[in-house]
């Protein structure tokens, strides 16, 4: 599968893995191909983000602010206050018993230096399979980070809402990655 990603698009597979063994992740899921994604320069994706206006450091801060939570949605966490359930509170107080983070799925950190190998969970490889999909019913016989970008955007996991929050959306990436000067960055 791997033969046909672009460097850009292998750059953000190994990125992602760099951001999971950062942050004690068990596996790559959605969180840390868009973290990699967001590390990308002079890429398509890169031109796509820069063009919708994404501000890179508060895309970051919301997906991290998701994993604090548990990867509850925007959606689960009104529902919960709709019946006088605040998250917030919530989390503060496990975090309180159980430290910073508890609720991040990780935790489990590769000790002294000791790299592990990381998987991809079943989101992260639902999201290279989708792109693969998005290139091929594009036209295009290569996979660049364009197509994960779009992957991304189409899923409706922790990414997607994410993204969306900031008018990241499926639609608006394909319409700026079809104007002339983002296919120049290609």
């Amino acid at each position: 599968m791997f033969e046909r990603f672009t460097a850009a698009a292998r750059a953000v597979v190994g990125g992602a893995v760099e951001h999971a063994d950062r942050t004690g992740s068990d596996c790559v899921g959605e969180p840390e191909l868009l973290l990699a994604l967001l590390d990308q320069r002079d890429s398509p994706a890169a031109a796509a983000l820069d063009g919708l206006g994404a501000p890179r450091p508060a895309v970051v801060r919301d997906l991290a602010a998701d994993r604090r939570r548990g990867s509850l949605s925007a959606a689960d966490t009104a529902a919960l206050a709709g019946l006088g359930i605040d998250v917030d509170a919530v989390v503060a107080r496990v975090e309180e018993t159980h430290g910073a983070g508890a609720l991040t799925g990780g935790g489990r950190r590769a000790g002294r230096g000791k790299r592990v190998r990381r998987t991809f969970a079943p989101e992260g490889r639902a999201v290279l399979e989708r792109a693969l999909r998005i290139a091929a019913g594009r036209g295009d016989r290569r996979l660049g980070d364009e197509h994960l970008l779009l992957a991304l955007t189409a899923g409706s996991g922790p990414a997607g809402v994410v993204l969306a929050g900031h008018g990241v959306t499926y639609d608006a990436v394909a319409r700026v990655l079809a104007e002339p000067s983002a296919r120049r960055a290609s």
